[in-house]
């Protein structure tokens, strides 16, 4: 994964410089009410969280009230390297506000515990604003999966940092 750190003013990590992608990304805004799928990597995709203690303290942030504000934490999985958010937002808060809060909360907490200072997660994330028609059961599902096909467990189950509303 290409991982570009040029943010354009939205958060948005883009993956490639190309004018075409950065025309079809200006101007775009977070919506109220509706879901986003989240990924953002650890600076230089170091694998922070294959401390647990350290996983511990930043997937504490994913679901703190206060710093998701209005929105809703629908799913997450914290992945040594990366991290994965089903988030719906409210009325209030943009998916930028939303993200760099929960972000820099965790890197403060996971730093605490790694005894080190400085950027723990890139700058930037992607983000896909789900569709009407995409299950949001489906896309959770795919993604606290990813420890499974990461081979890091046999069971879902059996990985320690994901949540979801429906289980």
């Amino acid at each position: 994964m290409n991982h570009n750190p040029h943010n354009r003013g939205h958060g948005t990590l883009l993956r490639s410089g190309k004018p075409r992608q950065r025309a079809l990304r200006r101007g775009r805004v977070s919506l109220a009410n509706h879901a986003y799928l989240v990924t953002s990597a650890t600076i230089g995709r170091q694998c922070f969280f294959d401390n647990f203690h350290a996983g511990c303290a930043a997937a504490r942030c994913f679901e703190e009230s206060a710093l998701l504000g209005d929105a809703r934490m629908l799913a997450w999985v914290l992945m040594p390297d990366h991290f994965h958010w089903l988030v719906q937002l409210g009325e209030n808060d943009s998916l930028c506000l939303v993200v760099n809060r929960i972000k820099s909360a965790s890197a403060r907490s996971a730093n605490r515990v790694l005894v080190k200072k400085g950027a723990l997660w890139e700058p930037g994330y992607h983000d896909h604003g789900l569709r009407s028609e995409e299950d949001l059961r489906d896309v959770a599902r795919y993604m606290v999966a990813n420890p499974l096909r990461a081979g890091l467990v046999r069971r879902v189950g059996d990985y320690p940092f994901w949540n979801a509303i429906w289980v």
